[in-house]
């Protein structure tokens, strides 16, 4: 016999459902032994440009060696320094 699944709840907004989802095994409420793979043959990467900048070479190793650190790419770093600048106001 068949594990009888829970209804969905309906949410407000995002943040309920997180904090729902966060607590609860979606299990509960799918079936995931039906799901199928989902594939999007046109899905197109985010809007985003390729650009050049002059950077000192000390600075970029600097950036390099805390990327490094941090374990992830100096680039996402350097993405995340820019970000943080132009946040502020």
């Amino acid at each position: 016999m068949p594990k009888k699944l829970k209804k969905i709840p309906q949410f407000k907004d995002e943040e309920e459902e997180r904090k729902f989802w966060s607590s609860h095994s979606s299990a509960d409420y799918i079936d995931w032994s039906k799901a199928k793979r989902a594939i999007f043959p046109n899905l197109k990467p985010s809007s985003s440009r390729s650009i050049s900048i002059r950077l000192p070479d000390h600075l970029v190793d600097a950036v390099k060696m805390q990327a490094h650190k941090l374990n992830i790419p100096y680039q996402s770093l350097m993405k995340q320094y820019i970000a943080e600048g132009a946040s502020r106001k």
